[in-house]
């Protein structure tokens, strides 16, 4: 039996959405990371795991709809699962087995992660490496939201703060993105997305700031 053969039962269509049919994959894919945001901004460790199991879903998805960017993201976000699983563990160090606390991000940080993600965005737009080895339709939309989607990641990894500003950035371009590509539910899942990173976001800045009392109260 063939991979083709394994996956092929997830391409089926489940049900009928804006005369649009929706894939086991998506409605798998649409469960996973629903879950998986919930978790991250309850700061709950299983998000990594489930995340994961996310990513794996939206390889194929991405796949089939040309959005190839997004696609290879999903390996590049697999690998900083396991990071971030490491550090939210260990607290970041080799010698420590805190949990990872809640930060804002340094400029140095900002300054790499801005320089990170524009070199990315114009390596895959404007060397039109997704306009000329592919088909796909939207290259620089899809390279932006893939900069943007590894920023926030790279932040989410590290328990920095800002990084649900990042992913919401990145969600508003994903919800019509992924809808001019037919995948409605999927984009419906990053309107939830927006809901859920406004709500981390609240939840982050609250232990930030209640991190931040005793310090101040010792100063």
């Amino acid at each position: 039996m063939s991979l083709a053969d394994v996956l092929e039962p997830l391409q089926r269509p489940l049900f009928t959405l804006l005369d649009t049919p929706v894939s086991w994959t998506e409605v798998l894919g649409f469960g996973s990371g629903a879950l998986c945001v919930w978790l991250v901004a309850r700061q709950h460790l299983a998000n990594w795991p489930i995340g994961i199991a996310n990513n794996l879903f939206f390889v194929l998805l991405f796949t089939q709809a040309g959005l190839y960017a997004d696609a290879g993201l999903q390996i590049v976000f697999i690998v900083l699962a396991a990071y971030g699983w490491w550090t939210w563990t260990h607290g970041g160090g080799p010698g420590s087995a805190g949990a990872l606390p809640v930060r804002r991000t340094t400029r140095t940080e900002w300054t790499w992660l801005l320089a990170a993600g524009t070199v990315g965005t114009l390596a895959l737009a404007l060397a039109l490496l997704l306009d000329r080895a592919t088909d796909s339709t939207v290259p620089f939309w899809d390279a932006l939201t893939t900069g943007l989607s590894l920023m926030a990641t790279y932040g989410q990894c590290r328990k920095r703060l800002e990084s649900w500003w990042l992913w919401i950035a990145a969600d508003v371009v994903y919800v019509p993105l992924y809808a001019s590509k037919g995948l409605y539910l999927t984009s419906l899942l990053y309107l939830g997305f927006m809901a859920l990173c406004a709500a981390g976001l609240r939840g982050w800045s609250r232990d930030l700031a209640a991190a931040r009392r005793p310090l101040e109260a010792v100063a």
